[in-house]
């Protein structure tokens, strides 16, 4: 069993030897082909490495291409979505949605930006892989005919934004669209200013003229137009609508006289109301008109950073009118320094006072310049004209002394002038401006302003008054209208006591010039009437004998012809101050009237037919003197009306005038 074994070991190793010697010659044949083939192929190799090389290197520069490609057609993408851009853009109108056009001139505006921002970095790729082909002495149409289409496209585009912005450009159609749009909503939200504005003295200040919805789309158009440096058109449309606002609300003060010359304003009545119009009209102006418009100005442009709007409010002025304020006032101030216009530039230094504050924070700044000078030289003309009328003042009174006195024997026209005028200069309403006239005045001459100036000067022309009146007096032929002309003056002057002119002149001033009032109001009573009544108390002879009678109807007719005579002529004359007039009317009743009835009572029946008056006629005559417009023989309603007011005066009011005595 053992041996039958180790024989089948043996036959199958047998076998597996005969296998693999089999095998191995397979595997002999096999490589001897192999190695044949190896061998061709080694002998090959070089040409075909030599072939394939050019497919390697176009392989590299397809990646370039697709590298480069890839940005421009990004680029073209982008210039696509200009396209429908720029078309949206034609066809929008601002006016129906002005947000959303704005929105689209941005992104078109951001779309512009990128190109011209990538445009260059593109065409550098594409200039690179031409130069690439070249150098390697590459050609492939295809590839490059798609890259010189890129790059000519790009190259195109690159001043996509620059031609967008010039004249017949789609940004430059976009910019003018906006301020159409900007023009159009300012002209239609502009209305003139209504006047009047003011309500007592002070002016009311006017609200914004603007909507604040029409001054937020205002605000985004110029937000927009300067972010682009295209703001100078909106700027001059601006001033234009603003500046021809101003004008038309102005028109409405008719300010023609702005415009007269030195020559039409010596009129000094005239120049008086165009003064007082021109300080209400600047205070209004400035308080309704410019001050809005300075608000405005500032609201619009505001989200600029610069001074432009200050720039804009300035033309505004100017070119509306505020040049022709400061002018005009500057010819009234050169013009004829007559006194009476002392008071008017002193009104209208007031005026600029008052808006001073107004004018130093509204034309500021260096485009406000003219402004500035002209305003500066207005108020030195004012400060020196004012002060020149003040000084002279004296000079004008006593100048006028050569005058002729008044023929009818009233206060000349001059004197109420100056005591009214002095009164005003001492006033709570004129002085301080004096004082800050005088005071910038002596400062510029580097001399200390002294409050005993004024008063001194005031001395001073009260002082000429009053030798003028005594000239004057002198220039009557009839005594006594000289005596009722300082009568009067007298009077006028010690009317004065609780007026500023008296407080400065003292209660001994005032009470001398009262004892010569009556010192000359006796003179006047004595060398009229008392004349006439000593016509009729002369020592009388015994009524029945002819020649008595005879005396009697002589002085009786010497009466009624002096006593028509003196009355013609003294009903030319006047007392202007009705209390006075009252009084010498008074006192002539007093001391006439019961001699001419004690008179009339001598007579017999015979001889009263030769009587013209009676005694309630000469009473109603005497109590109508000065007062040209009642008939003299008058006996009505208005006549009695005169004769019950002499009657009713309290006697302690005046002294007690004997005619008969003087």
């Amino acid at each position: 069993m053992a041996d039958l074994t180790e024989i089948d070991h043996l036959a199958s190793a047998r076998m597996f030897l005969k296998t693999s010697l089999e095998n191995s010659r397979a595997i002999s044949s096999a490589l001897d082909k192999t190695g044949q083939r190896l061998e061709k192929i080694n002998q090959t190799l070089p040409s075909l490495m030599g072939s394939a090389a050019p497919l390697s290197t176009f392989s590299a520069i397809k990646d370039q291409i697709d590298h480069g490609i890839g940005p421009a057609m990004a680029v073209i993408k982008v210039y696509n979505a200009i396209q429908e851009l720029e078309r949206s853009i034609l066809l929008y109108n601002p006016g129906s949605d002005l947000s959303a056009y704005l929105l689209l001139v941005k992104k078109l505006e951001q779309g512009l930006k990128f190109l011209a921002s990538n445009c260059g970095l593109a065409i550098q790729w594409l200039e690179g892989i031409l130069q690439f082909l070249e150098d390697n002495m590459v050609s492939n149409d295809f590839y490059a005919l798609k890259v010189s289409m890129c790059l000519n496209l790009l190259q195109k585009l690159q001043g996509s934004e620059e031609q967008a912005k010039l004249s017949g450009g789609i940004l430059c159609a976009a910019f003018c669209k906006l301020e159409i749009e900007f023009k159009q909503l300012l002209a239609e939200n502009s209305s003139p200013a209504a006047f009047p504005f003011f309500v007592g003295k002070q002016a009311c200040i006017a609200s914004s003229p603007l909507p604040v919805a029409v001054l937020k789309k205002l605000q985004a158009i110029i937000g927009t137009l300067n972010a682009s440096n295209r703001l100078e058109k909106c700027v001059s449309v601006f001033v234009q609508v603003r500046s021809m606002n101003a004008r038309k609300s102005l028109e409405a003060l008719d300010l023609n006289y702005l415009e007269k010359s030195v020559t039409e304003l010596d009129d000094v009545q005239e120049i008086e109301s165009f003064i007082n119009q021109w300080c209400n009209h600047l205070e209004s102006a400035v308080k309704n008109i410019y001050e809005v418009e300075y608000k405005l100005c500032n609201e619009v442009f505001q989200e600029i950073e610069s001074d432009i709007w200050m720039g804009c409010f300035s033309k505004i002025a100017k070119q509306s009118g505020i040049l022709s304020f400061l002018r005009f006032g500057a010819r009234v101030a050169e013009c004829k320094k007559d006194p009476v216009k002392l008071l008017k530039l002193l009104d209208m230094f007031e005026c600029l006072e008052n808006l001073r504050a107004d004018f130093n924070r509204l034309f500021k700044g260096e485009d406000s310049a003219e402004i500035q000078n002209l305003t500066r030289d207005l108020i030195r003309k004012i400060v020196c004209g004012a002060s020149e009328i003040f000084w002279e003042f004296p000079f004008q009174v006593k100048h006028e002394r050569g005058s002729s006195s008044p023929s009818d024997g009233g206060v000349p026209r001059l004197v109420s002038f100056v005591t009214d005028y002095c009164n005003l200069l001492l006033g709570e309403d004129y002085k301080p401006l004096l004082i800050k006239i005088l005071t910038i005045h002596q400062s510029w001459k580097n001399e200390e302003y002294k409050e005993t100036l004024i008063t001194n000067q005031i001395h001073c022309i009260i002082k000429e008054i009053g030798l003028n009146l005594d000239t004057w007096s002198k220039g009557y032929d009839d005594l006594s209208l000289s005596y009722l002309f300082m009568m009067n003056n007298h009077f006028h002057f010690c009317n004065l006591r609780g007026t500023e002119v008296g407080e400065l002149m003292g209660e001994s001033w005032v009470r001398g010039h009262e004892q010569y009032k009556d010192y000359f109001m006796t003179l006047y009573l004595g060398e009229t009437w008392g004349k006439i009544v000593s016509l009729l108390s002369q020592d009388q002879e015994d009524s029945d004998s002819p020649a008595s009678v005879s005396v009697k109807k002589r002085r009786l007719k010497e009466f009624n012809e002096a006593l028509d005579e003196m009355y013609e002529k003294q009903s030319k004359w006047v007392v202007p101050s009705e209390k006075l007039r009252l009084k010498i009317c008074r006192v002539a009743v007093q001391a006439f009237v019961p001699v001419y009835k004690s008179f009339l009572q001598s007579l017999s029946i015979t001889e009263q037919q030769e009587v013209k008056y009676t005694a309630q006629g000469l009473e109603s005559m005497l109590s109508s003197l000065f007062q040209p417009k009642l008939r003299m023989y008058s006996t009505n309603n208005k006549q009695t009306h005169w004769i019950d007011e002499v009657k009713n005066i309290e006697k302690n009011h005046f002294h007690q005038f004997t005619l008969m005595a003087v």
